[in-house]
């Protein structure tokens, strides 16, 4: 008895060093200043007054799909969100596309998935959930058209909001500032010499500094310090524990042992994942090990597709997250959002597999 246990806790010592030491300085730790600085320096405001069901489709939609990358970082802070935007006149098909997109493409889990699973699951898992997030939305909108009508009707006389005061920095630096960053990680995470990587990366460091020092006030960069901190006491134990706990996991039920379920692309397989994942709770990041290791996927036990429709699911729903869902909107509605999220996940894992074996 205390062999296995001895072992399990080994193995899952094993499997937290690994992690840490193949991605967090060349991925988490560059996508924690990415995520920190999208949450201290473009404004919220900005893309929320967008998601009124007066805006144009193409533009509520498209920026309800993509919002996530600059308003969530976690899954457990999408639905106060969701909430806040329905409350403040969002038509519903906006906040329903910002509600399945958000958690799923947010910076660090898009980054975390290419790095870890590979770059073309995580290119996958961004397109198919900003494309599916949109159906889901435009779906839910023709089906609930009441909920629009009255919004109209509640929130039209104010829904002139003023433009957000234009800044005295020049336009040209916030755009660069990212693009510096981006390029760390990218260089960090490349395939280039050690020595040449780490000559990249301390020019464009220095190249971040100036910005900051010329062009960016002393709050602004406080801010950006502290935002920083906050997603990493909010994410980084959890994920320290989950992976450690995965490893632990992985000792009694190694991955081979969901080959049967998992290791072929199929329907079933991916409407079981589907499900699997709408039924778990899973914190950012965490989904990553769990597809990666416990389930099998970097070792061969799990197919593309079942971790592609899990990928969709896990972050976007779950039983806790149902539950909110539906205060919130309703039993009908829940029902109706739940079924398409699954449905579109399972098509989506089952099309990427079958295509991109």
């Amino acid at each position: 008895m205390i062999d296995i246990l001895l072992g399990s806790l080994l193995l899952g010592w094993e499997t937290l060093i690994g992690y840490l030491s193949e991605h967090v300085v060349t991925c988490l730790i560059p996508a924690f200043f990415i995520a920190g600085a999208i949450a201290a320096f473009i404004r919220k405001d900005a893309i929320l007054k967008y998601f009124s069901p007066e805006t144009k489709k193409t533009v509520s939609y498209g920026i309800a799909s993509v919002s996530g990358t600059v308003l969530a970082v976690c899954s457990c802070t999408i639905l106060p969100m969701f909430a806040g935007i329905l409350k403040k006149g969002s038509g519903l098909g906006p906040a329903i596309t910002f509600l399945v997109a958000g958690p799923a493409i947010n910076i660090l889990a898009i980054v975390y998935t290419a790095q870890v699973l590979g770059l073309d699951i995580g290119i996958a898992r961004a397109v198919f959930a900003i494309g599916i997030s949109i159906l889901i939305g435009l779906i839910m909108m023709k089906l609930f058209p009441a909920h629009d009508t009255e919004t109209k009707k509640t929130f039209g006389a104010a829904r002139k909001a003023a433009l957000a005061q234009e800044s005295v920095r020049p336009k040209w630096v916030v755009p660069l500032f990212f693009v510096m960053l981006v390029s760390i990680l990218l260089v960090g995470t490349s395939a280039l010499d050690a020595f040449i990587r780490l000559g990249i990366v301390y020019a464009l460091s220095i190249g971040i500094a100036l910005l900051l020092i010329y062009y960016f006030t002393r709050n602004e960069v406080t801010d950006w310090g502290l935002e920083i901190w906050d997603l990493t006491k909010k994410i980084f134990p959890i994920l320290i524990i989950g992976t450690f706990a995965l490893g632990v996991l992985s000792f009694f039920l190694p991955a081979e042992f969901f080959r049967p379920y998992f290791g072929e692309t199929t329907l079933g397989s991916t409407f079981l994942a589907s499900v699997v994942g709408m039924i778990l709770y899973i914190p950012t990041l965490l989904e990553v090990p769990v597809i990666g290791t416990t389930l099998g996927y970097l070792t061969g036990a799990m197919a593309k597709g079942p971790a592609l429709s899990l990928l969709l699911t896990g972050p976007t729903t779950s039983l806790p997250s149902l539950l909110v869902i539906y205060r919130l909107i309703g039993a009908k509605k829940t029902l109706v959002y739940t079924c398409l999220v699954v449905g579109f996940a399972t098509i989506a894992g089952f099309l990427f597999g079958i295509f991109f074996p």
